[in-house]
């Protein structure tokens, strides 16, 4: 057990990401179906239960192995995984607002606080670092600095505009230096690496909820909102054809980055539908979240069997 503990990688808290998604957009779905929120209370109960067990197995690995911490922080693939914890906080904050809307405030506040000093610190290391080459960037690089789009989802209800205002251009503009940066490596580089492949499903992720959270700060779906939400489509179905050899490849913990980037498109769709009112976006939002629900029961499956088999919390 305490080899287990000891390999017990950050990176886990990506399942916390892809729960609390999914709970977020059954929240929204409902209200659109006019359903009970029987599923999406379910949901919200085990994303916190989850959060709490990760955030309390990792703090015990921090106490007991905090050298193993120093590592996961010192290498630039997995440093990447550290803001989730914030990101975590971020969305649970979300999921809370309307049922408890006092600790959602606390969530939020702690959550942009966390992320914006773990934000600070990994683009410090990425500007310091003496040796970083092209192939060590992946779409996991959009965690630290596109997790920041994530802030004013809520924040605009508990701060000042201006707080959202500034991390959703810190966010925004990081992003689109990053994927210009990525899209070279990924089309004149090395390939990725397999474990790592599913993480390209996160390019999904900031211009959806970029999308959401420019809709919230702006109160409009405009030209620009059109451009996000259409944009962060369009990789979906860029992804799609990329399935086959995803499926390809064997269970690894970052298969949940399939979770939480489909949870903000679905998120996006109900959002576009809500503002639009046209049908067509809520039988494609209606789509979409059967299919993230089909892949968080999937995933939640197969990381219980890892974890029952040794295949994972193991040495690289």
């Amino acid at each position: 057990m305490s080899e287990r503990l000891q390999n017990f990688p950050v990176s886990f808290f990506a399942v916390v990401m892809g729960l609390a998604g999914a709970t977020i957009a059954w929240q929204r779905m409902e209200k659109v179906l006019q359903w009970n929120n029987y599923l999406s209370t379910i949901l919200l109960g085990i994303s916190i239960l989850i959060f709490l067990t990760i955030f309390f197995v990792y703090l015990t690995k921090n106490f007991k192995h905090f050298h193993e911490v120093q590592k996961e922080f010192q290498n630039t693939t997995k440093l990447s995984f550290f803001p989730t914890i914030s990101i975590s906080l971020l969305l649970l904050s979300i999921a809370t607002m309307t049922m408890h809307p006092f600790i959602s405030m606390i969530l939020w506040t702690i959550g942009t606080i966390m992320h914006f000093i773990f934000s600070i610190m990994v683009i410090s290391i990425w500007l310091k670092h003496p040796s970083l080459e092209i192939n060590a960037i992946s779409p996991a690089w959009f965690i630290p600095v596109a997790g920041n789009i994530l802030v004013p989802i809520a924040g605009i209800t508990y701060a000042s505009s201006e707080i959202s205002w500034f991390f959703f251009s810190v966010g925004f503009v990081f992003w689109i230096a990053l994927f210009t940066i990525l899209l070279y490596r990924l089309i004149f580089h090395n390939p990725m690496p397999e474990k790592l492949l599913p993480t390209l499903f996160i390019l999904i992720a900031p211009p959806a909820v970029g999308f959401i959270s420019y809709v919230k700060l702006t109160g409009a779906v405009d030209s620009m909102a059109r451009m996000l939400y259409y944009f962060a489509f369009f990789i979906f179905i860029l992804m799609m054809p990329q399935l086959r050899m995803l499926a390809r490849i064997k269970y690894y913990l970052s298969w949940w980055a399939y979770t939480f980037p489909m949870a903000a498109l679905t998120i996006a769709t109900i959002l576009m539908y809500h503002y639009l009112h046209i049908e067509v976006f809520q039988y494609v939002a209606l789509i979409l979240l059967i299919l993230l629900t089909g892949i968080v029961i999937l995933l939640t499956f197969m990381t219980v069997t890892a974890m029952k088999n040794k295949r994972i919390c193991i040495e690289d």
